[in-house]
Parts: structure tokens; C-alpha cells; sequence
């Protein structure tokens, strides 16, 4: 008998598994747009910050998948970390820490995210085959 992993619930699964059928829905809308052309792989842009959990969202992108057009195509997300404006050193910047938000360079806090929060679907890979007749 198979345990869930600590921290999966069925909710945290129903909410990558929603967004894995949004980011569907995107990619063949997108797909329709350019003649029904066949996607093998979509790339996120998934930000620290945006709640989801990465291996669960590429696990609800496979089996939502199925009984598509998109069967087969991977999901490539790059993982974006967290930048704050910081106001002392007048510039973008890591954080410290997830639980603190302060400048990495100087230490001073700030509440502004400029990055980090994205969930953004930013290229599709798409088949292409020779449409000359035979």
C-alpha cells in the first residue's frame, strides 16, 4: 500500500491539477490559432511565490493530458526566485530568506515583490511536418 507524500493533500492536488487543465486549455487555444499544429512541450515560468507545488503540477499536466490533443507533450518549468525592490540600495534583489523578506546585500526589508509570483505559460514547442503532397 502506497502513502501520500507529508504535505500533498487531495486539495493542493486539486489546485495544480486545475491550473495543469488551464495551461491545457492555453496551449491548445494557441495551437488552433496557428492550423492545429501539434504541441510537444509547453514552458512555464512558475515563481516562488505562486503557491504551486512544482512536482504536483507536472504530475496533474501528464494526466490531464490524456484524452487530448497535447498526449505526450511535456510540461519544461523554470522555476523563478523571488527579487524585492529595495529602497536602500535603489535596485532589484534577492531575498535573504523565504521567511524574512529583506535585501540580500545590505539586509533591509521590504514588502515589494517584483518577481516571484508568476505563473506564466511563455513558449510552446510545436511539430513540424512536411504538408506537401505525396
Amino acid at each position: 500500500m502506497k502513502h501520500a507524500k507529508p504535505g500533498r493533500t487531495l486539495t493542493n492536488i486539486m489546485h495544480e491539477l486545475s491550473i495543469a487543465m488551464s495551461i491545457i486549455e492555453l496551449a491548445q487555444e494557441e495551437s488552433h490559432r496557428h492550423g492545429d499544429v501539434q504541441v510537444s512541450a509547453v514552458h512555464l515560468k512558475l515563481g516562488a511565490l505562486s503557491g504551486v507545488v512544482k512536482e504536483a503540477l507536472l504530475g496533474s499536466f501528464e494526466m490531464a493530458c490524456e484524452d487530448t490533443p497535447l498526449k505526450g507533450a511535456r510540461l519544461v518549468v523554470e522555476e523563478v526566485p523571488v527579487l524585492i525592490f529595495c529602497r536602500s540600495c535603489q535596485t532589484q534583489r534577492p531575498v535573504s530568506s523565504m521567511q524574512l523578506f529583506c535585501c540580500a546585500e545590505c539586509g533591509a526589508p521590504s514588502s515589494e515583490v517584483v518577481q516571484g509570483k508568476e505563473i506564466e505559460m511563455v513558449a510552446l514547442e510545436i511539430e513540424e511536418w512536411d504538408r506537401s503532397p505525396v
